[in-house]
């Protein structure tokens, strides 16, 4: 018989529940995802633009990025070739709202922290 603090034998919680939450992590997880919606929250930009503002992500690390963005429904590319967040990347921009304010408040004892991952 188990205790009540030893978890069940087989699925975790996560596996019953949060299918769609653990697709998003591993989507936003790959590096340069939270950057680029970051980057587009305020308004459209195009391709040269927002490589410019990612720093030292290479154009072919960004051109995949942004494909796998728009195969998720995240991102959009306009007939002007400009990229823009679709309303659920426009919702998941104003998420991300919650721990700006947290990385204002907690940032500066995080930084180095997390290495160039």
């Amino acid at each position: 018989m188990r205790s009540a603090r030893q978890p069940a034998v087989g699925k975790s919680r996560a596996q019953h529940s949060a299918a769609p939450l653990l697709a998003a992590m591993d989507l936003l997880g790959q590096r340069w995802m939270l950057r680029v919606i970051w980057e587009l929250e305020p308004g459209p930009l195009g391709f040269l633009e927002l490589r410019r503002r990612m720093g030292n992500c290479s154009s072919s690390m960004l051109s995949v990025r942004m494909q796998r963005l728009q195969e998720a429904g995240v991102v959009v590319k306009k007939p002007d070739k400009s990229y823009e967040l679709t309303e659920a990347g426009t919702e998941l921009g104003q998420a991300l709202e919650p721990l700006w304010q947290w990385s204002q408040r907690w940032g500066a004892d995080l930084e180095g922290a997390a290495g160039d991952a």
